[in-house]
């Protein structure tokens, strides 16, 4: 049986990052930066007022009080239009542009002129003496022409929209997120709305497996629920097909039951790589392709299926989108004794601060059938194969669920 790392090499063999595309900034949150950002210009793209106050000539107003006269009214948008003399002041909102001559900003508080008066003064007392630039930002202070302002590989967070907004871009390129496809498998399932009857339970893969393909940058394409046969199967994977995915995930019907039959139609449509992984929970998977499209057979159990998205799925998608696909890690402190059966195993674990350390507890029971160990797990604690017990304060890693995608 192949070990994890076996296993994730062989996904991993043949995926490619996927194409560009243009988009508009407003859609790009989130979105994977396809190439360098260099600054065709400065920013701010002038000298500007940090306050709202009065732009003077610092070595005017050195032995306070001063008088000065008042020459022009410079609001924010308007250019000034006059040079500022010896002996001069203009009026000066925050964000606009310094008048020439003028090289400090003396903040309306340090004056004895009422801040709200909407007519600029005919003249203006100072009161205290600023250093020559103070309150002034200058031109490239914040971003200068041909700096690389965002890399290739980028995750494209709210302020870097800001800062392309600034520098004139109004769309992007980005790397394609990649067409997931989202296929549930069995008898027993039913939709949330639909009535429980005898024999059947709520299909939760398909919401669960949805929300982690888009939280990890991926578009769901929703497959719907194949029944036990084959034809149902077949007929599924077809529209995946059709729907141009780059990843096909199914759960459920993977594993030696007389009616898990996804292996039989993967086989017959494509190819089946390997159809066992050596961890717990999660030893029921299948890889092969569709196609010639990447194929993930998931287990049907609920953690099963979380936990192997987790593992396979997640490093899958972040590589199409040309991501670090590593598993991010932290160590901890195990606070109480674990048993395994010597495969590696993601145990769900609460995360405790105790004494400036973190300690990891189990979320009670390990049923890969029970979707409440994940709602209460803060991350995955790793115990690797071959190890059979853990001892309260081993340190092992763990995968939180809260680091960024």
């Amino acid at each position: 049986m192949l070990s994890v790392d076996e296993a994730l090499e062989m996904v991993l063999a043949g995926i490619e990052r996927l194409t560009i595309e243009s988009i508009p900034i407003q859609e790009a949150r989130g979105r994977v930066l396809a190439g360098d950002v260099t600054s065709a210009q400065d920013l701010p793209p002038f000298d500007n007022s940090a306050m709202d106050g009065y732009a003077v000539i610092a070595a005017n107003i050195q032995q306070p009080p001063v008088t000065l006269t008042i020459v022009e009214d410079i609001p924010a948008g308007k250019a000034p239009q006059k040079t500022l003399q010896s002996g001069q002041a203009a009026r000066i909102m925050t964000g606009a542009p310094l008048p020439p001559g003028a090289d400090s900003i003396v903040p309306v508080e340090l004056t004895g002129v009422d801040r709200h008066s909407d007519i600029a003064p005919d003249v203006v007392e100072i009161f205290q003496a600023v250093e020559r630039g103070a309150y002034v930002r200058p031109v490239g202070e914040d971003i200068q022409q041909g700096e690389i302002v965002l890399s290739a590989g980028h995750l494209l967070r709210p302020a870097d929209i800001g800062v392309l907004a600034g520098l004139g871009y109004s769309s992007v390129e980005v790397v394609r997120r990649p067409r997931v496809g989202i296929l549930s498998t069995g008898d027993e399932l039913l939709l949330p709305d639909q009535p429980l009857t005898p024999g059947k339970i709520r299909d939760m893969n398909t919401f669960t497996i949805t929300a982690l393909v888009e939280e990890y940058g991926g578009e769901p394409v929703p497959l719907g629920i194949a029944r036990d046969t084959e034809q149902s199967v077949r007929d599924h994977l077809n529209r995946a097909i059709e729907e141009s995915c780059d990843l096909i995930l199914s759960s459920a019907g993977v594993s030696v039951g007389a009616f898990d039959v996804v292996k039989t139609v993967l086989e017959e449509m494509g190819a089946v790589n390997f159809w066992k992984v050596n961890m717990r929970p999660g030893k029921p998977l299948t890889h092969g392709y569709v196609n010639g499209i990447p194929f993930l057979g998931l287990p049907g159990n609920p953690v099963s299926s979380m936990v192997s998205f987790e593992v396979f799925a997640r490093p899958v998608i972040r590589k199409m989108l040309g991501l670090d696909w590593g598993m991010q890690t932290r160590t901890v402190r195990v606070g109480e004794t674990l048993r395994s059966d010597g495969r590696m195993t993601f145990a769900r674990v609460k995360l405790v601060e105790e004494a400036g350390d973190l300690v990891a507890y189990t979320t009670g029971t390990q049923s890969s059938g029970a979707i409440s160990s994940m709602v209460k797990a803060d991350g995955l604690l790793i115990i690797p194969a071959g190890v059979t017990e853990i001892k309260p304060g081993d340190r092992l890693a763990v995968r939180p669920f809260f680091f960024d995608a």
